[in-house]
């Protein structure tokens, strides 16, 4: 008896798992049907998106995930298929610091799939604004890089606003290298941001040698210029090639590995506990010696591991500063909520507490 599986073999089985994965994708389909009827007849103001309840669905699919396909492969099937999802129950929108086909733009897919509807926006205070008139659900902004430092117009739009921080997200520094033409020997200028350009000087210098480079404000404006000018090339993210209708020339150009932004999602509602969360406030308080050393023994007293503290001026005379801390935890946790009573108590002490949200998936 013969028992040689032939190709067609091999590919018969493989459409009959797709034909499953696909009437299962349907059956979880009619139950998110199910769930959004369910929070319409419940609730007046249902909220569809659950960061916590999607960080939940992501940590339990990586605990029991085993392989072949890595674990990030399977986050980004899943987010896509949660997105689409989500979209039953209703249309969401989310607005990003612009233009299109930015870093901020691929952190905001990364979080929410590509299923949501997306607009840019052309300044951080305008996408506060978007979400807290109401004309988007969430927001995508820039908050720090690992190289740059932190975003102070972030900060700042932040301890003005009454949105919530409901996420975040890190996203690696790829830089690449597109052009209209199809090789490095046709390109004679790269157009990039300074930072950009300042990133991958190491790489421009060995596989471009004496290339003339061009600074530009944005990398939008230099995939632009890129797009506009003949044997020129452009340093952006590898969604600007598809976006603009450009070649992708070359990948990883950056000369430091480990390179991340931060990203903040801010919405109008707060997230529950997921069971690993990150909680982030601000505070400032009268200036007097050894001040901050006893706010920050609250909490060392309580065991609570802080992720990061920045400082920035406030407002009014003099050189008072206000200072945004996160900590691992949620605020309604016993040993923050204690931490974060005692902080507000202390005399003199201004505290704002911007949310609690899920720690990010791969």
């Amino acid at each position: 008896m013969n028992t040689t599986v032939t190709l067609e073999d091999l590919r018969h089985a493989i459409d009959g798992i797709d034909d499953r994965i696909h009437d299962l994708l349907m059956e979880r389909a009619q139950w998110v049907l199910k769930v959004g009827e369910l929070k319409g007849r419940t609730s007046q103001n249902p909220m569809f998106y659950r960061p916590e309840r999607e960080a939940g669905i992501h940590r339990r699919l990586e605990a029991r995930h085993q392989g072949p396909l890595p674990v990030a492969a399977v986050h980004r099937v899943f987010r896509e298929i949660i997105s689409a999802s989500l979209n039953l129950e209703k249309s969401l929108s989310v607005v990003y610091l612009g233009p299109e086909a930015t870093f901020t733009h691929q952190a905001a897919i990364k979080q929410f799939g590509s299923s949501f509807r997306m607009y840019p926006a052309a300044s951080i205070h305008d996408v506060f604004h978007e979400v807290e008139v109401g004309r988007a659900d969430f927001g995508v902004t820039p908050v720090e890089s690992s190289s740059e430092g932190v975003v102070h117009h972030t900060l700042k739009r932040l301890a003005d606003s009454p949105l919530r921080i409901c996420g975040e997200i890190y996203l690696p520094v790829i830089h690449t290298l597109l052009s209209l033409e199809t090789g490095l020997d046709q390109v004679t200028c790269v157009f990039g941001h300074p930072q950009a350009l300042d990133q991958c000087r190491g790489w421009l210098a060995s596989h471009l040698p004496g290339i003339a480079t061009k600074e530009e404000e944005s990398t939008a404006r230099s995939v632009l210029r890129a797009r506009e000018t003949p044997n020129s090339a452009a340093i952006a993210g590898v969604y600007a090639a598809d976006a603009f209708g450009l070649n992708l020339l070359a990948e990883h150009l950056q000369d430091q590995a480990g390179n991340e932004h931060r990203f903040l999602v801010i919405g109008r509602h707060a997230p529950s506990r997921s069971g690993t969360d990150k909680t982030c406030i601000m505070f400032s308080f009268s200036d007097q010696p050894g001040f901050l050393h006893k706010v920050l023994g609250i909490f060392a007293t309580h065991g609570i591991n802080l992720t990061a503290i920045q400082s920035i001026p406030s407002r009014g005379s003099g050189w008072g500063y206000a200072f945004f801390l996160d900590f691992d935890g949620h605020q309604e946790d016993p040993e923050p909520s204690q931490a974060l009573a005692e902080l507000a108590a202390m005399p003199g002490v201004d505290i704002k507490i911007f949310g609690s949200f899920p720690r990010p998936v791969q």
